[in-house]
């Protein structure tokens, strides 16, 4: 009887991976999608079945968007350097770090991924994930941005996915300090220039004066400093659309290439734009 219902058992494991092997043909671009399963079920993009559901089908075509966003970087530097290095900060549960891995960085042979994040039993789920995988070439440390110098001190490639408020100025300065070549950015809540606002006098605060507005205002001219802070130490910068409205109010994706080491001009622009508005975030401490 054991032996009946270990067969039955034994049986439905495979069909269950033959749906999953099914289901991603053609829409995982990789060369053994079924060898992406275990995370996919992670990232819930497959049922615990190994199919594929509405809202699923819905996160595939946001991921996949993602990734096409950074892949001409990634295989830029593919191309520069025979083992580059990605640090994905205030990681989580790593989830983009395992995509460019298992789409980009995993069919080219080479190149590492470094996830950051503070929480210690996250970084554990990740290694857990990367063994399960055979995603070799990742490595997970369990400390804060601010904190964190990698060894050799250089990464060429950073991302920051909805890292919530100054996080994602940690994740510039981390950039900064480790020379990175590519910045990829996609800011979450943020509150440090809002707060400044508050505090702020003249006709220009009519653009402010509501919470609600102030709260929109603080994110838009939060997010126009970081790339004027990026521009200032020589990145190029281009703002784009991470996914459309429906799916998330959090969707400005801050791309940003190094060309050289400073631009004087962006940085007399940024002194402008603050003098004008009255407020001084910390990350202006970055260009002094």
């Amino acid at each position: 009887m054991a032996r009946k219902h270990d067969t039955a058992k034994g049986i439905s494991a495979s069909t269950n991976a033959a749906k999953a092997s099914d289901a991603l043909a053609g829409l995982w671009p990789t060369p053994r999608p079924e060898k992406s399963v275990a995370l996919l079920k992670a990232l819930h993009i497959l049922t615990r079945e190994g199919a594929l559901n509405a809202d699923s089908r819905r996160k595939l075509k946001q991921v996949l968007h993602l990734t096409q966003l950074l892949r001409p970087g990634l295989e830029a530097l593919l191309a520069q350097s025979a083992e580059p290095v990605l640090a994905d900060l205030g990681a989580g549960k790593s989830y983009l770090g395992f995509v460019l891995y298992d789409l980009i960085l995993g069919p080219a042979g080479r190149g590492r991924v470094v996830g950051v994040e503070a929480r210690a039993d996250l970084t554990q789920m990740s290694r857990a994930l990367a063994s399960e995988s055979g995603f070799e070439r990742m490595e997970f440390v369990a400390s804060p941005i601010a904190a964190t110098v990698l060894p050799g001190g250089r990464v060429d490639m950073v991302t920051a996915l909805h890292a919530c408020d100054t996080a994602t100025d940690d994740a510039i300065r981390f950039a900064l300090r480790h020379q990175a070549k590519i910045v990829a950015l996609v800011p979450c809540c943020q509150a440090e220039v809002a707060q400044l606002l508050k505090s702020q006098k003249g006709p220009l605060r009519q653009l402010w004066r509501h919470p609600i507005q102030r709260r929109e205002f603080g994110a838009h001219i939060t997010n126009v400093i970081r790339g004027l802070v990026l521009e200032a130490h020589g990145y190029m910068v281009r703002v784009t659309e991470l996914t459309g409205l429906e799916h998330s109010l959090k969707n400005e994706l801050i791309l940003a290439e190094r060309h050289q080491q400073g631009n004087a001009q962006a940085r007399a622009e940024l002194e402008r734009l603050t003098a004008e508005l009255g407020v001084r975030p910390a990350l202006m401490d970055s260009i002094s």
